[in-house]
């Protein structure tokens, strides 16, 4: 039998679907059990997940899968939480994933408080509602006995945000025992039905260390002053023309040193963050950046005091996110967009940095979208998540999954 999903037209396959009483019974128990879905929101975004940190949440994760059935379950050894759900084939095999971790260090309080329908705690809507969607999707599907022709792989990625560097979904597509076998890929991050990202935001974050002897501000002035060469550096980075389309950025995020208010510090460090839309365009950036870096560290070093060591200059990469893009007319693309129009959205195409970046580099069809619901402050200790319309979301991501893979016990 050959499947649905290879046959029809985007437009045709979101029908198709619609018109299957499998469909609208998953898409009540998305309704039903919405008070559900969010005691588990909670009880995932509770956990503690720092950068580098992820194992509990990870443990967690896998336990509610195993619950749900999905007995092919484990923690890979990057980190992440896979669990299998196989159709009639393993392939085609898509991804549907989310991030475990968040920008917050060990210690954060991630206990949710409860206002209505909005709930507030760091990491809840990046990306505890998209944790929340995997588990949904698992379940919905279980309870309601949907086979498909390809087979579903839910991971729970770690190292999404940050100096985490994608190293979830990096490890997940090119070294671990997934590596060359996924056929698309789609990531649930944050809220929202609109937003449908489909070209991988390149960037590359470096952190730069200058060095000295140091000294006193008084008797050692003339010194190389490593905090002056990196005030040389951010002034020379802030010249730089960015261009408008495509659209390029560059951030300072993060400067340290210093030990007083008269000593010349030994030590300056600084975190920055180069983005553009473009590879080529981001290789300009990244090269005027590097020069930036030791012009600042020689134009210190020629006005320090004669006979006085130079200046050290050291520059690590930090994170390295690859850009590229899923065609706008790919099934892919077209199918999250006649989804979202079928449950009153207007979809909405976008660049971002997501785990998708990595599926999109190496020619996997692959897109992030919204879980739904709305949320705020994304990033702070008061981000909060309103469940308020999560049940599009649902719906939405289901949609797109099973028009990917094919709905196997169609009727």
């Amino acid at each position: 039998m050959v499947s649905p999903a290879a046959t029809l037209a985007p437009q045709q396959m979101v029908s198709h679907l619609l018109a299957s009483p499998l469909i609208q019974r998953a898409f009540h128990f998305f309704e039903k059990h919405a008070d559900q879905i969010t005691d588990q929101h909670i009880s995932i975004s509770q956990i503690p997940a720092p950068p580098f940190g992820e194992s509990a949440r990870a443990e967690h994760l896998c336990e509610m899968f195993r619950r749900r059935g999905l007995t092919d379950t484990r923690i890979d050894e990057e980190g992440n939480c896979v669990a299998l759900r196989r159709g009639q084939a393993l392939e085609p095999l898509l991804v549907v994933s989310a991030h475990l971790d968040t920008v917050f260090p060990a210690g954060t309080n991630f206990t949710v408080q409860r206002e209505g329908s909005r709930l507030r705690a760091p990491g809840i809507a990046d990306d505890g509602c998209g944790l929340a969607a995997l588990v949904a999707l698992a379940q919905a599907m279980d309870e309601c006995k949907i086979e498909t022709d390809g087979s579903l792989l839910f991971v729970g990625t770690v190292g999404e945000e940050g100096e985490g560097n994608l190293r979830g979904s990096r490890h997940l597509l090119t070294k671990g025992e997934w590596a060359g076998k996924v056929d698309a890929f789609i990531s649930l991050d944050g809220p929202g039905i609109e937003r449908i990202t489909h070209a991988a935001l390149g960037s590359r974050r470096y952190r730069v260390r200058f060095a000295s002897t140091g000294g006193h501000s008084w008797g050692d002035f003339g010194t190389a002053n490593p905090v002056h060469a990196l005030g040389r550096a951010v002034a020379q980075l802030a010249t730089y023309p960015a261009p408008a389309e495509p659209r390029t950025t560059f951030n300072v995020g993060r400067i340290e040193g210093g030990a007083g208010v008269n000593v010349i510090a030994q030590e300056a460090l600084m975190d920055a963050d180069l983005r553009s839309e473009s590879s080529r365009e981001l290789q300009r950036l990244d090269a005027f950046f590097r020069r930036a870096m030791r012009s600042a560290a020689d134009e210190e070093n020629a006005v320090r005091r004669s006979g006085s060591a130079p200046l050290e200059l050291a520059i690590q990469l930090i994170g390295d996110r690859p850009s590229g893009i899923t065609p706008p007319d790919a099934p892919l693309v077209r199918l999250a967009e006649e989804s979202t129009m079928r449950l009153d959205g207007r979809p909405r195409l976008e660049c971002s940095s997501t785990d998708a970046n990595i599926a999109i580099s190496l020619g996997i069809p692959a897109i992030t979208i919204g879980a739904g619901g709305t949320a705020g402050n994304s990033h702070t200790l008061d981000e909060w998540y309103d469940s308020t319309g999560r049940d599009a979301g649902l719906k939405r991501a289901l949609l797109v999954v099973l028009g990917t893979l094919g709905l196997h016990n169609s009727q």
